[in-house]
């Protein structure tokens, strides 16, 4: 088989050792550089290691998350990959569950370099990286495979779910922030007993999914334990990879929707009572430190897990007929964890040491008023 300027780059740049790689990059980009009949073959094997990582576990927000959190690339490398994956992609005539929305969410392509070293420089750095990326848990099938429909959910109550935290992440007035998130995790909570009799009721072959949610700096640990805590008021379990910054939620399709929007929506909440509380401080004469803010997000994520817990059980305990349905999906989705992640640790929370942050955090997971109103 005649070795092609492609495979030479890649023998150069790919596949040396760490302390070569710098000279091996440069002389695989400036053989790329000089022969631009290898264009199209240096793009189809970047499709190609893309479809690889696929068949490794990792999904489209995965790569880019990936990309985005190592040292040396750059917003320009994002869009290289964001546009390998959208061409991948575009080979299937259908695509797993939630995939279509993270594809709307990568960023836009740029205008093609006229740079023929850098572009190849930039190939050949993206390309080592997803050349190394590690088989992970999959939480879905690949492109191409068959997929299996979850229970139909009632996507208007989603939809009003989804207006209600968006007004409350919207509003500069706390009481009205507070009510509207109170309402929305009622609707939460119902929706998913809902759920829960539909798929009893008509015997579907419904059974425990996952899925990824970007868990991103600064503050990573009090962001994992918010979303440990919303998971498990919802029913659904949370494992961390502070490694690669992210949290596989493992539960029922309809309760991993509802994980997803909670935790998405309280961060905003979070941040936004963390700037109130910041600026306050420094009216007071007080300077706010990084403590202040791990200590903040920490008390905030504890008091809104437990409220959370509180609400969660009031709503289901009402509903005396669920609850045997609810206990079997539980045990359903604690072996599906335990069979996807059969070691795991615990990790303690560091740098909770300022009172302040703990007691402004405390208030606001108390303000955002997750039990009824």
């Amino acid at each position: 088989m005649t070795e092609t300027t492609v495979d030479r780059a890649f023998a150069a740049a790919l596949y040396a050792e760490d302390d070569t790689r710098a000279q091996g990059t440069d002389t695989g980009a400036s053989l790329l550089a000089a022969d631009p009949s290898a264009d199209a073959e240096l793009d189809a094997r970047g499709r190609e290691f893309v479809r690889r990582a696929w068949e490794r576990g990792w999904q489209p927000a995965d790569v880019i998350r990936m990309v985005v959190r190592e040292e040396g690339l750059d917003a320009a490398h994002v869009r290289l990959a964001a546009r390998l994956i959208r061409a991948e992609t575009a080979r299937y005539d259908t695509l797993p569950p939630r995939w279509s929305a993270q594809l709307a969410e990568l960023p836009d392509e740029a205008p093609a370099p006229t740079d023929r070293f850098s572009a190849a420089t930039r190939a050949l750095e993206l390309y080592r990286l997803l050349l190394r990326l590690p088989p992970i848990e999959p939480v879905g099938p690949v492109p191409g495979a068959s997929v299996t429909a979850p229970v139909a959910g009632d996507s208007r109550a989603l939809a009003r779910i989804r207006a209600l935290l968006a007004k409350a992440e919207a509003t500069g007035y706390p009481p009205e922030a507070e009510a509207l998130t109170a309402k929305a995790q009622e609707l939460m909570a119902r929706h998913a007993v809902d759920e829960a009799l539909l798929a009893s009721r008509t015997h579907a072959k419904d059974a425990p999914a996952a899925c990824r949610i970007g868990v991103d700096a600064p503050y990573e640990t009090a962001k994992a334990v918010l979303l440990d805590a919303v998971s498990t008021a919802n029913r659904c379990r949370a494992v961390w990879n502070s490694a690669f910054g992210f949290s596989t939620v493992v539960g029922f399709a309809s309760d991993l929707e509802i994980v997803e929007l909670l935790y998405t929506s309280l961060l905003v909440q979070g941040d936004a009572a963390m700037t109130r509380a910041e600026a306050e401080q420094r009216a007071g004469g007080r300077k706010r430190t990084k403590t202040f803010r791990q200590s903040f997000l920490a008390a905030y994520a504890h008091r809104v897990g437990a409220r959370l817990t509180a609400v969660a059980g009031e709503v289901t305990a009402a509903t005396g007929e669920v609850l045997p349905v609810l206990a079997a999906r539980d045990v359903a989705v604690a072996d599906r964890t335990e069979e996807m992640f059969p070691e795991t640790v615990t990790t303690r929370m560091r740098g909770v040491t300022d009172e302040a942050g703990w007691d402004e955090g405390t208030a606001a997971g108390r303000r955002a008023r997750i039990d009824k109103p």
